[in-house]
């Protein structure tokens, strides 16, 4: 299908998007970027649903019930498909069964950030204070068992490292503790941490992804350190399983022409988002190898279900 949808092909109607997340969430900003592009190619607009609770579980309990017909889709992200089925013993969804993956649309990057306080000017000079003193660096994150703490015992473990581990309900609670001088460092979400280090109120070590940033090419990857280091969430389109491949192949297909559109790439690099044009099964194979990947992660350090 090249043009706009007839009536008797799909889609015929508008089409609801569940967002486990509020109004503000990337797959929320993902999706009201990328759905009106994808509008004008199929006919059809996206309904957006944000049903934000319990780290994501009921916006994906309510995709997993929906009518596997197309026209209920959401958009899923590492820390509710991949993390919290790890972390918590009750998840009202099994990832791998009963969600079947459409676009893996984006993924971002975590920045190990420092409190104007902490005298470290180094990755290096972090860990190796870290060393000669256990467990008295701190490291605030977003709330025990979340996908930020999970990277931060990724971080440890690989820099072979004890610290402190300081949960907080939100990343903003974070920030404002950390500029406060409570908390020492955190690995945090460069979208989120991005204007606080512009500013000069947080000092960026590193950033975990595999090349530096041409904004900030002074600041080192961690891998450069750490060697292989990199971390960050992704966030894709997701049907319930039993959706028609067809469905799934036109979903696909638009909202990867929707990234590659010039307008679009250039508002996915200031959003601090590297964008995906892969296919279904890509997406697949990315959520496998994040749940066999974490999942070891977990059972190394040897972690107990919530």
């Amino acid at each position: 299908m090249t043009g706009k949808a007839q009536a008797d092909t799909y889609p015929s109607k508008p089409i609801r998007v569940i967002i486990p997340a509020g109004a503000g969430d990337s797959c929320d900003t993902l999706v009201r970027v990328l759905g009106p592009k994808v509008t004008e190619r199929i006919g059809q607009p996206f309904v957006l649903d944000n049903r934000p609770g319990s780290s994501g579980q009921l916006g994906l309990s309510l995709i997993k019930q929906a009518t596997p017909d197309g026209y209920t889709l959401g958009c899923g992200q590492g820390g509710n498909m991949v993390i919290v089925p790890l972390v918590y013993q009750k998840v009202p969804y099994d990832t791998k069964k009963d969600f079947a993956p459409i676009a893996l649309l984006a993924s971002n990057f975590l920045a190990l950030i420092v409190g104007p306080h902490v005298p470290y000017k180094t990755t290096e000079e972090l860990i190796a204070f870290a060393k000669k003193n256990p467990g008295r660096l701190t490291f605030g994150t977003n709330g025990e068992g979340a996908f930020l703490h999970m990277a931060t015992e990724q971080f440890s473990q690989q820099a072979g490292i004890t610290y402190l581990h300081v949960p907080y309900k939100s990343m903003p609670a974070v920030f404002t503790e950390m500029l406060g001088g409570q908390i020492d460092a955190s690995l945090a979400s460069y979208i989120a941490a991005e204007p606080l280090i512009a500013s000069g109120k947080l000092k960026m070590l590193g950033i975990a992804r595999m090349t530096r940033l041409p904004e900030y090419p002074n600041v080192p990857t961690l891998s450069e350190t750490l060697p292989g280091f990199a971390s960050g969430g992704w966030f894709g389109m997701i049907a319930p399983t039993g959706v028609p491949a067809e469905a799934i192949a036109l979903i696909n297909k638009e909202f990867n022409l929707a990234l590659k559109d010039p307008e679009i790439m250039d508002r996915m690099k200031k959003l601090g988002l590297d964008t995906h044009t892969e296919s279904p099964q890509y997406f697949t194979d990315t959520i496998n190898a994040d749940l066999a990947r974490w999942g070891k992660l977990l059972k190394d350090i040897d972690f107990k279900k919530m």
